[in-house]
């Protein structure tokens, strides 16, 4: 069976979304998760001393979603656990999102607002893709695949 999937192209599997050929790095929302971290960790150097806890809270959310999504890949036989750590995963990206919203209301000096606005655009972008392929792995469970 082919399947095309948006975040890793064609592949072939009993499941429809899995070959034993593909590696987590080939899944997009996995490298965009990666990509982002420099970004976040400039933006938590910015944070007021003070302020270590919402630093803390915002680069371990963010250190979570591509180890959420490399854990539940490591599980790929099983889709109901792939698809809990996808979820965890998202939970993370909601939460980094929240952490950045709450940056932009406090407007702690020194901060780049601009990149916390782009930070939120892109988290809110790895939220919906991992969304996405959520659903995917849903549908194909209902459909038997």
């Amino acid at each position: 069976m082919q399947v095309e999937r948006s975040d890793i192209g064609p592949r072939t599997s009993d499941f429809g979304w899995y070959t034993g050929i593909m590696d987590v790095t080939e899944l997009r929302i996995y490298g965009d998760a990666m990509k982002l971290l420099p970004q976040v960790y400039t933006l938590a150097k910015q944070l007021p001393k003070s302020e270590f806890e919402l630093r803390s809270q915002l680069c371990n959310s963010a250190k979570a979603i591509s180890a959420q999504i490399a854990e539940g890949f490591a599980k790929k036989d099983s889709q109901v656990e792939f698809k809990r750590f996808l979820l965890m995963a998202l939970g993370s990206s909601d939460e980094t999102i929240t952490h950045l919203r709450q940056i932009q209301i406090l407007k702690f000096e020194g901060v780049d607002l601009k990149l916390c606005g782009s930070l939120v655009e892109e988290y809110q972008s790895e939220s919906k893709q991992i969304n996405s392929l959520i659903q995917k792995i849903k549908n194909n469970s209902k459909s038997g695949i």
